[in-house]
């Protein structure tokens, strides 16, 4: 009975999320909360044991640093330095726009990244005169496939770095960088594709593009020099973590406290801790409560069997169809809540003679962070965008992206198909 009871609860708040009627925060929290009541895991279980607090922490950390840092606008002035340097030319912006983004994305968090990028597009596009909405999907995409490079660029693959500990920022860099850029160039020209008539079909005044003073979004304050540091500072930690012995999760913190430290001056810490994304955290925490109830009636454990059982344990069968399963499905439903239920899964797979997974833990990333381009209810990022866009009144339907967001999953699946199987799996046929 508590199985089904765990089963119906799952789906019941898994479809709500989906329908974004609700804050996906609070119906995580009261599904976790109601497995609570039930007595299908008790409260030490819930704390210690199914939610991840090093995940909590991380992300925590990062927006700390992000957030401080954004309020210098020095990310605002890199991107309207670059529009200039091509002279606000539409094809060349969007290629710089979109490098930017997946750039950003990669280093400091897809969705934060789009939060920054949006306005200024917005504010370009106003000035040229141009259509909006080939940028803002190109933001998009770009936001997604730069964040699948590196552990801290998606959320998926931060909870997959916090499950394995030897997946480290840099191993995520070694993987995923070369079958990510290839990806981003060839949906790129994708995109050129696409939409060079629409942009290049009216008269643009380039000229406007140098009334934007890019001086005025740099805030000249001791904390711009300040937040370049730490945050060169805390990436550069990331990347030597396995020379200095110190886990992730504390090199962001320590990168969090020290900005705080250094800029109190200027930033009170009560108002810094606003613009923390609280409601994020919290979804996190009763997602992982409401994955911990399926860990705890045995639910997972059947699934990883009835994976086994269907690629009858074979290794290159398991990854190509975590990869194209992973990649289709986050596409549809939030790949967060997916990779918080196929992580456990993956783990259980050890039980069945499987002891290299690391093939698995690269498909379900790539697939993951990837096939949130397929719609837009595929990524947090994807949302935060159309969001901002329909403040702007330069609405995003949901089938004018998936038109474009579909194929280039398709494309994105199929070449990681090619590097997964020739990089990890070719041995094992």
């Amino acid at each position: 009975m508590s199985t089904l009871a765990v089963f119906v609860i799952f789906i019941i708040c898994y479809m709500l999320i989906m329908l974004e009627k609700i804050d996906r925060a609070l119906i995580a929290g009261a599904g976790g909360v109601f497995m609570l009541l039930m007595g299908i895991y008790d409260i030490d279980a819930a704390f210690l044991k199914y939610i991840d607090w090093n995940t909590i922490a991380l992300l925590f950390a990062m927006m700390i640093i992000v957030s401080i840092t954004g309020k210098t606008g020095m990310f605002e002035y890199v991107a309207i330095v670059l529009a200039k340097w091509v002279n606000g030319r539409p094809i060349p912006l969007l290629i710089v726009i979109s490098v930017l983004t997946a750039m950003g994305s990669a280093f400091l968090a897809n969705v934060t990244i789009v939060l920054l990028i949006v306005p200024v597009i917005m504010t370009l596009v106003r000035l040229l005169c141009i259509p909006a909405i080939p940028y803002l999907i190109a933001i998009i995409i770009s936001s997604n496939i730069g964040g699948t490079a590196t552990l801290i660029g998606d959320p998926p693959n931060v909870m997959i770095g916090q499950a394995v500990k030897h997946l480290s920022f840099n191993a995520f860099l070694t993987h995923l960088t070369p079958v990510v850029s290839i990806i981003f160039i060839v949906v790129l020209i994708y995109l050129i594709f696409l939409y060079k008539f629409e942009l290049t079909s009216k008269t643009i005044n380039t000229k406007q593009i140098h009334t934007i003073q890019a001086k005025d979004y740099l805030q000249k304050t001791p904390a711009l020099p300040k937040s370049i540091f730490v945050l060169i500072l805390t990436i550069s930690g990331f990347m030597f973590q396995p020379l200095l012995f110190v886990d992730l999760t504390s090199i962001a913190l320590a990168g969090a406290i020290l900005l705080m430290l250094l800029t109190h001056d200027e930033y009170r810490a009560d108002d810094v801790l606003k613009q923390v994304e609280w409601t994020t955290l919290f979804f996190f925490i009763g997602l992982f409560l409401l994955v911990g109830g399926l860990e705890e009636v045995g639910i997972l454990d059947e699934l990883a069997r009835g994976l086994v059982l269907y690629t009858e344990g074979d290794l290159p069968k398991t990854s190509i169809l975590i990869l194209w399963l992973t990649g289709l499905l986050s596409g549809f439903v939030d790949n967060i809540p997916f990779v918080a239920a196929m992580i456990p899964v993956i783990l259980e797979l050890k039980e069945y003679g499987m002891t290299n997974l690391d093939p698995l833990w690269w498909s379900l990333a790539l697939g993951a962070c990837l096939g949130g381009n397929g719609t837009l209810l595929g990524s947090s990022a994807n949302l935060v965008v159309a969001g901002l866009a329909k403040k702007e009144k330069a609405d995003v339907s949901f089938v004018e992206f998936i038109k474009v967001g579909f194929p280039v999953v398709l494309m994105s699946l199929f070449i990681s198909t090619v590097y997964v199987y020739f990089r990890y799996l070719v041995h094992f046929m």
